[in-house]
């Protein structure tokens, strides 16, 4: 495999995948490059909106896809946001109305134990009957309040209580190898050695 497009319109993402498949010498290419369209997502797991978005990518490119499906799944208010993590304050997406959202649904919770969650599927074509699949979680705490400058989405919200910093205090190296989509990366690309002939 030589080329392979990341179904993804998120900038952020497809910085984070490829940095992470860098070293396996495989050309990343975007989506919006073929022109292919966000594809729906409807679906109630993470494992199904991603396999739907590598076989919408693989379908209209004709290269194998990457698609990467992940959210914050936060234990106080049942798993929420999870999957519609992009638009938990409606449409139009917006980081700040999402963390507003979420700080007043945990008001007055004592349990801030949340995880991110990255489910990540590898098709080698659109009809791939056996597509690489590979999850990572990273395990924290939503803050009361935003802190640090960097990364997206929760980032700011979310407390990595090993290294005692938010996920937006963290330098892009160290979140790419702790985060969960670093995790997740790392089973595939077993997962893709084991499967090389």
């Amino acid at each position: 495999m030589q080329k392979l497009v990341i179904a993804t319109g998120n900038a952020h993402k497809l910085l984070e995948i490829s940095a992470l498949l860098q070293p396996l010498g495989i050309e990343v290419l975007q989506q919006s490059a073929f022109g292919v369209p966000e594809a729906e997502e409807p679906h109630a797991t993470f494992i199904e909106n991603a396999l739907a978005k590598a076989r919408h990518a693989a379908r209209l490119t004709g290269l194998p896809a990457l698609a990467d499906d992940s959210g914050l799944c936060v234990d106080a208010i049942g798993g929420a946001p999870g999957v519609i993590s992009a638009i938990y304050a409606g449409e139009p997406r917006s980081d700040a109305r999402n963390n507003e959202k979420l700080l007043a649904a945990l008001r007055g919770f004592t349990d801030r134990r949340a995880h991110y969650h990255c489910a990540l599927v590898l098709l080698r074509h659109a009809n791939d009957p056996q597509p690489i699949i590979a999850e990572g979680q990273w395990h924290g705490v939503i803050l009361e309040g935003a802190r640090g400058e960097g990364g997206f989405g929760y980032d700011p919200l979310f407390l990595d209580t090993t290294l005692n910093q938010s996920v937006a205090e963290i330098s892009t190296e160290d979140k790419n190898r702790i985060s969960h989509r670093g995790r997740a990366l790392a089973v595939l690309l077993e997962k893709l050695r084991a499967h090389a002939p």
